[in-house]
């Protein structure tokens, strides 16, 4: 039989009691609830069910997911609904990828103000498009934006920036015109960079006016006014990081992206080597390095891996996937519609049922999306278990208990 694959909560499970005991005090509520769902996902701490093949009679065990948005297993999951539901808002024009990156001494603040500054990035990064978009010197048009949230770098070391894919193009102001960008430019880096980092700035100086800031340790000093403001200072002379990529090669490609970006998290089961003595290896991406060199690896201690990982948990109700302009919540069926309709472009069929994207720990239909492992016939679901029980009879296969 093949090894099993390492997976985060295989480390939390085997370290994790050890971890909080040591960081007593020190772990937020957030995160010790992130903890203990990966913990228990699929396992019988959340019940499950069992199925059994029409064909063969081969008996299926499957326990529930945790849902929880920071599970290297579960967003797998959602990542296939959510896209899914956005295939269908797919427009026949280019598309473009920008990523907005915050200083690093505002990095630095931000984790100490999460909700604040995160939320500050996602929106200052949006209307930094939206308005340079509305510019007649520019492109003129009313954009649309689908922003994602990440808060790490390869390594899982506090990063936070905000990806966009953007539509190269949008609408005239009054509706009735659809304005394309140019072939293989959207907007100019420059502009876009100056206004986002004004923005950023005034937006900082206004947080911590009305006393929404707090500060701690090396930054304890910040609270002062004129100290902040000193702080920002240098801020402004400097060049932000607003990086535009080539456009995708096409509509699919935008799906291909999504994929890997919407639900990723901080670092992905797939990226785990192996964990010992040492601590816990796993795959990273070096940015500074082009070629084949860039994949390596890294091995950091347990300890510092588990706090790596929990660094990156949103305070809870933080949105991390927004849409803005045209793609605005409100109203985006009726302009997506409209877009079709002056470009000429018909109306994407509509696809299965939600159940099609569910893997098959996630509350299941009677019969499983999946199909048996060892005929390829159905899987019907014979028995449901409550949390903490289990099912009342193995599998009746061999290849089933194994």
């Amino acid at each position: 039989m093949p090894q099993s694959r390492l997976e985060v909560a295989d480390i939390f499970r085997a370290h994790g009691a050890a971890w909080r005991a040591a960081n007593a005090g020190h772990i937020s509520l957030d995160q010790l609830k992130v903890m203990s769902a990966i913990e228990r996902c699929r396992t019988a701490a959340l019940g499950g069910h069992v199925a059994r093949c029409e064909a063969c009679a081969h008996g299926h065990i499957a326990y529930n997911s945790c849902r929880n948005r920071h599970c290297p297993k579960c967003q797998v999951g959602a990542a296939k609904s959510w896209l899914a539901a956005r295939e269908a808002e797919l427009l026949p024009v280019r598309y473009f990828h920008l990523v907005f990156t915050l200083p690093k001494p505002i990095a630095d603040i931000a984790y100490q103000n999460k909700r604040a500054i995160y939320n500050l990035l996602m929106r200052a990064s949006a209307d930094t498009v939206v308005k340079i978009g509305a510019d007649p010197k520019h492109l003129g048009a009313r954009v649309g934006i689908t922003s994602v949230l990440h808060t790490w770098g390869s390594a899982m070391t506090h990063h936070p920036h905000a990806h966009m894919i953007v539509p190269g193009g949008g609408l005239s102001e009054d509706g009735t015109e659809w304005i394309a960008s140019r072939k293989n430019f959207f907007l100019s880096v420059r502009v876009l960079s100056r206004l986002y980092r004004r923005l950023i700035l005034e937006g900082l100086a206004r947080l911590h006016k009305a006393g929404k800031l707090r500060f701690f340790g090396d930054h304890a000093e910040l609270v002062d006014r004129a100290a902040f403001l000193a702080f920002l200072q240098p801020l402004r002379k400097i060049e932000w990081v607003v990086y535009a990529k080539e456009p995708f090669a096409g509509p699919k490609a935008v799906l291909a992206y999504l994929s890997r970006y919407t639900h990723r998290v901080a670092t992905s089961n797939s990226r785990l080597i192996r964990v010992d003595q040492r601590g816990v290896t796993f795959r990273v991406k070096d940015y500074r390095v082009s070629g084949p060199g860039r994949h390596t690896t890294m091995t950091l201690a347990i300890d510092e891996f588990i706090r790596r990982i929990l660094i990156h948990v949103l305070p809870k109700g933080q949105h991390r996937i927004r849409h803005y302009g045209f793609f605005g919540n409100g109203n985006r069926a009726a302009n997506i519609a409209r877009i079709r309709h002056l470009l000429g472009a018909k109306m994407p069929e509509q696809g299965g049922s939600d159940s099609d994207s569910l893997d098959d720990n996630d509350a299941p239909p009677r019969v499983l999306a999946l199909p048996c492992p060892c005929c390829g016939g159905r899987l019907i679901i014979v028995e449901t278990f409550e949390p903490q029980q289990h099912p009342r009879a193995p599998p009746t296969t061999a290849r089933a208990a194994a």
